[in-house]
């Protein structure tokens, strides 16, 4: 297929992106967390008590943000159609499996590329396992993997999740003490909760615009050879690289990043996840929150999946911990607790019977035998 790298938009969307990344940043959030959905699905879990890990609960606007300002753009344009019924079930739970992995790794793909552009090099790992896992992913909708089809729903359904998080942001600036928030750690590092808005609400209707989507961009680069979607993947980490490196916050290496751990057999497993049960959802967690503002109940679903596995996985201690030093000054190796370990191979079984179960019989019989 004829490459699509001047498509204005997807280059506009990826150069908002990168540049929201390095502003937030530079306001207060977590350096190279300028933008991560995975980690502040985290912490908005943990606002609302679904987890009590003190150091990572925040109500944060820019998730809120991402979809109200998709929402308004897609409503404008008359792109906002409710619809669902694709096997709301089955994507609950690969929210929860998404979420898992990308908190093995530390971060989403958009935080990989972030990670990348901000000289963490555990983030090539990330990348490696995630390109392995779309692979995984694409080889079984080469075989006929499907979730069906969803169909035409009342208006109603198609404003849950904006009207849920708008309410949310409402109570949030109203009424602050009702939510759990950090004191300490990440969940304590935030922009100005006005500014996180504004600039997830530009970056969210300019993702509905342009359908960004990292792992579309790989997942269409392999099948069709298609880089519309590739250039705003790309454009996203020359951004925020030629950033950090004016801003001299380019620091490369492997161990003490911010929030990363160096344990490579685990960010490569973790991300394998993320792009396998991303090509299955049919977008990563950036993709299912815009696609969730366009009236999509079965995305809507993802998300929640991915707001509840956020809190499973800090209940459960399934979440990567960082590298560290200890009071000798010593460093210590970050990666997963065993719990989490076991975690993360079992959803390997749970993807591959999703994906043989969703598969034409015939297809599914070929592969068991």
């Amino acid at each position: 297929m004829k490459s699509k790298f001047t498509d204005a938009s997807i280059l506009l969307a990826g150069l908002a992106t990168g540049l929201a990344a390095l502003i937030l940043t530079k306001m207060g959030n977590p350096a190279n967390m300028g933008f991560c959905i995975a980690c502040f699905l985290r912490d908005l879990a943990g606002a609302i008590g679904l987890h009590q890990a003190a150091k990572v609960q925040y109500l944060r606007p820019e998730i809120i943000g991402i979809v109200l300002g998709a929402f308004a753009l897609s409503f404008i344009q008359k792109e906002w159609k409710p619809k669902a019924g694709s096997s709301p079930a089955t994507r609950f739970l690969l929210g929860i499996v998404v979420v898992i992995g990308a908190l093995a790794f530390l971060g989403c793909p958009l935080r990989m590329v972030i990670r990348l552009g901000g000289g963490d090099f555990n983030a090539i790992t990330g990348l490696l396992g995630f390109i392995i896992g779309i692979l995984i992913g694409v080889f079984f909708l080469q075989k006929g993997f499907s979730l069906n089809r969803a169909y035409p729903v009342a208006p109603a359904e198609g404003i849950v999740l904006p009207s849920l998080f708008a309410v949310l942001f409402l109570l949030f600036i109203t009424v602050p003490a009702i939510f759990f928030l950090s004191t300490e750690g990440p969940g304590a590092k935030h922009a100005p909760v006005l500014a996180s808005f504004v600039v997830a609400l530009i970056v969210g209707a300019l993702a509905q615009k342009a359908r960004l989507c990292t792992v579309g961009g790989i997942r269409d680069f392999i099948l069709f050879r298609d880089t519309r979607l590739l250039s705003g993947f790309v454009v996203i980490l020359l951004t925020i690289l030629i950033g950090n490196l004016a801003l001299g916050s380019f620091k490369p290496g492997f161990p003490l990043q911010p929030i990363s751990h160096s344990n490579h057999l685990w960010n490569l497993l973790g991300m394998i996840l993320v792009g396998w049960a991303s090509v299955m959802l049919g977008g990563c967690p950036f993709r299912q929150l815009v696609l969730s503002a366009e009236g999509n109940g079965d995305s809507m679903v993802t998300v929640l999946g991915m707001i509840v596995g956020a809190g499973l996985a800090h209940n459960f201690k399934l979440a990567g911990n960082p590298d560290s030093l200890n009071d000798a000054k010593e460093f210590v190796l970050g990666g997963l607790s065993n719990y989490g370990k076991v975690a993360v191979v079992a959803c390997f079984f749970i993807l591959l019977i999703v994906s043989v179960l969703n598969l034409p019989r015939k297809n599914a019989g070929q592969l068991a035998a």
